[in-house]
């Protein structure tokens, strides 16, 4: 079952990885929408007066290093959930 985008515990029958699951759906989410706003703004400026490239380059560089985090959450649960796992 999917609700506003996130899949719940019932379409996947487990609930260990749901909170892991849900991050990543959201993340997935915002990423996919930080880059259609990426392009819009690329698509739309001004040619004779473009943006000033490093706020393009500071724009980018906030992105990547949400997505670094996103991935060290992710990465942090698993390891969370493998310890959890063997300590059972």
């Amino acid at each position: 079952m999917t609700t506003n985008g996130i899949a719940s515990s019932e379409s996947t029958g487990s609930t260990a990885d749901t909170p892991t699951r849900l991050a990543t759906d959201k993340l997935g989410a915002d990423k996919a929408t930080f880059l259609k706003l990426l392009v819009a703004q690329l698509k739309n400026q001004d040619p004779l007066n473009p943006q000033d490239g490093a706020q393009f380059v500071s724009q980018l560089a906030q992105f990547t290093a949400v997505e670094q985090s996103a991935q060290m959450s992710t990465d942090i649960a698993e390891i969370r959930k493998l310890l959890t796992e063997q300590t059972a």
